[in-house]
């Protein structure tokens, strides 16, 4: 079930905040669906970013331009700080900032998918995961390792 929209509320910074009654399954039998309100982030474009306090830091505090990691995306996990000339990627968990002249090293988030092997086994395609030694000549190539980041940590 979509989202009820309640309430709408632009800021210069260029997103909005939507109060929102969600639907919640609780997966209980005869219980259905839970209503809930929150508050939620959107671009101007209407893209999902996260909670208000998110939206805030990415594109007031750190001045991040979020944007879908892919057209297909439903969430807005990269984004692009003209000030450092860095793309980041985040999820609810980590945030991190890739520019030209950085390197995935063993071990880093943007080296793993974040999938399982057997899940990889059948949908290879899923894998945005860079090799170790990956090196961003230009700024697609940093905004490649956001991409992987937030995959990694999504």
């Amino acid at each position: 079930m979509k989202p009820e929209i309640l309430s709408t509320r632009k800021y210069k910074a260029g997103y909005e905040i939507r109060t929102e009654t969600v639907y919640l399954d609780l997966h209980r039998e005869g219980d259905g669906l839970c209503p809930s309100n929150q508050k939620s982030a959107y671009t101007s474009d209407g893209h999902y970013i996260g909670q208000s306090k998110d939206a805030h830091f990415l594109i007031v505090k750190k001045g991040i331009k979020p944007e879908l990691r892919t057209p297909e995306s439903s969430v807005c996990s990269i984004g692009f700080c003209e000030k450092e000339q860095k793309w980041y990627g985040w999820s609810h968990r980590a945030i991190y900032g890739y520019g030209v002249g950085d390197i995935v090293k063993e071990g880093s988030c943007p080296a793993t998918s974040g999938w399982t092997e057997e899940y990889l086994a059948e949908h290879p395609e899923e894998d945005v995961s860079l090799p170790v030694g990956f090196e961003a000549k230009t700024l697609d190539d940093a905004r490649k390792i956001a991409i992987a980041f937030a995959e990694s940590v999504g």
